[in-house]
């Protein structure tokens, strides 16, 4: 295969940046999209270039940190599916694909295809976890949880906090993102004690920054873990309902 990429090159978060045509050619159409960078990256090093700088690790889309958009879709055509899960054989020899990174307040750019995801660590912080001794680990049968609650809330915990969501938000929201790691731990018996605190927290960082839901569908369509917006419509409930509970907990201590 040869292709023509297109690739924003950006030095850092103060520079000025813009799109590079690059020849890649004598590509197998079996590779990932990231092993194909990874190729290009190899010729540019040895041309004496620098290399396109891009995020990835597991490569098996497990991980969350590749991503990017490609021909203005976050991961590609591909639905369902991450970056490094995407096949070259997807795109027809000869064609032209535009890559550019997240383009999203709440996900600065640091340089080229690489973005700052600090934001999403912080909304885990103020909440995403039980913080509340429960001991050793008891047996699985002890705890009786309907299979549909279980269910559910795994659907949710597959999110890999890649940031696809925001990226393709036309507000550049993160409720997708942020009610997907509340759901997986409120819908179980373990994370009731904490429930209202913990929604209540997570969203009001969650909205520092960034931008707020519409229901535009475009995070669900984006999501390499087909994560569904119905965690969005629970949040918003479990929201409301925390600033009540919290606010009169407040009023009677």
């Amino acid at each position: 295969m040869n292709i023509t990429l297109q690739v924003w090159r950006q030095d850092g978060p103060e520079k000025v940046g813009g799109f590079k045509t690059y020849e890649v050619n004598d590509i197998t159409d079996e590779m990932s999209f990231l092993e194909m960078l990874d190729i290009l990256n190899e010729r540019l090093t040895n041309q004496g270039e620098e290399p396109i700088a891009f995020d990835h690790d597991c490569r098996e889309g497990i991980c969350g940190m590749c991503g990017v958009m490609i021909n203005g879709l976050p991961h590609g055509p591909q639905l369902g599916t991450a970056t490094c899960q995407l096949h070259m054989r997807k795109f027809e020899d000869g064609a032209t694909i535009v890559v550019e990174p997240w383009r999203a307040a709440g996900f600065p750019l640091i340089r080229d295809l690489v973005v700052d995801r600090t934001a999403f660590d912080r909304i885990i912080q103020s909440g995403g976890y039980i913080s509340v001794d429960t001991g050793s680990a008891p047996d699985a049968n002890l705890i009786p949880i309907p299979k549909e609650v279980a269910d559910t809330a795994f659907d949710a915990a597959a999110c890999i906090g890649c940031g696809a969501c925001v990226a393709a938000c036309p507000n550049s929201a993160a409720n997708l993102f942020t009610s997907a790691k509340v759901a997986q731990l409120n819908m179980l018996p373990q994370g009731q004690a904490e429930r209202w605190s913990r929604t209540e927290r997570m969203v009001d960082e969650m909205e520092h920054f960034f931008g707020s839901c519409t229901n535009h569908g475009e995070c669900e369509k984006a999501c390499p873990k087909s994560v569904s917006i119905d965690f969005i419509a629970m949040m918003n409930s479990d929201y409301v309902k925390a600033k009540f509970k919290n606010r009169r907990l407040v009023s009677q201590s």
